[in-house]
């Protein structure tokens, strides 16, 4: 039995943008009917219905193909090698903690645990309506079914954690921050870190990009100012998580970046 870890393009998205396509497209052949009379106002609607027929089309090829690359038991690998990678990035001993943000289908928690066997892994999410085919019996379930003792889940949100300052020794996560409506970006990773123990390490994997991170050069300066050391923001864009940028830009992930250190 295999675990289900989901896809993070749900497939209502998909299924719902071929249907926007098609009503687009009826709209268009809906002015093609009255070839009798041509008009500029005819005109201009043909027009615009052939314009977002082509717009909705394209972004329903992307999000099919979307879908396939981010499923996990896909041929491309892309989720897998990212999960299995990140945690390759921090530390566990025997009897820490590690914390997996925004654990979603529990995918990166578990690997985790696979990693560090006689470590402790939570994995917290708050498990919207977005995705809504995410929940902590599933996380449960796939670490069941891949064999994880060491994992426990529970609901939270990221923008509040439910720790105490520096309770783990370890932190990842994986395409998480992006996604939360913030203006400020940066203070939810300070409240993530804010739970890693002096020495720990973390790994945290997302779209950093300036438009929804603002100047992360300027707020490594400042995580090396508080103490944190050998931080880094690595691209994973170019043969690291993803074959080549060009693949990462196909599914409009040309911003992946890895955030790591030791605090």
């Amino acid at each position: 039995m295999k675990p289900n870890y989901e896809n993070w393009m749900p497939k209502w998205m998909v299924v719902g943008m071929f249907v926007i396509t098609g009503i687009v497209f009826a709209g268009a052949v809906g002015f093609l009917i009255p070839t009798i009379v041509v008009s500029p106002l005819y005109a201009i609607g043909l027009g615009v219905c052939v314009s977002g027929c082509a717009f909705f089309l394209y972004l329903s090829i992307l999000f099919e193909k979307m879908r396939i690359a981010f499923d996990y038991n896909s041929d491309i690998h892309i989720m897998k090698t990212v999960a299995e990678s990140t945690v390759k990035y921090v530390k566990l001993a025997k009897g820490q903690k590690g914390l997996d943000v925004g654990c979603g289908s529990g995918a990166l928690t578990i690997a985790l645990a696979k990693l560090y066997p006689d470590a402790e892994v939570v994995g917290i999410d708050r498990w919207g309506k977005e995705y809504a085919s995410f929940n902590k019996p599933l996380c449960e379930n796939n670490a069941k079914i891949e064999g994880v003792s060491n994992t426990r889940f529970m609901q939270g949100n990221a923008l509040k954690l439910p720790f105490e300052d520096e309770y783990f020794d370890a932190i990842v996560s994986n395409y998480v921050y992006h996604n939360i409506p913030s203006r400020d970006r940066q203070s939810i990773l300070l409240e993530t870190l804010r739970t890693l123990k002096k020495g720990g390490t973390f790994a945290i994997h997302d779209i950093f990009s300036k438009g929804k991170y603002g100047d992360m050069e300027s707020f490594m300066r400042k995580l090396k100012e508080m103490g944190y050391q050998e931080v880094e923001l690595v691209d994973t864009t170019d043969g690291l998580f993803f074959k080549d940028k060009k693949e990462a830009k196909n599914l409009m992930l040309q911003d992946s970046r890895l955030l790591k250190g030791i605090k």
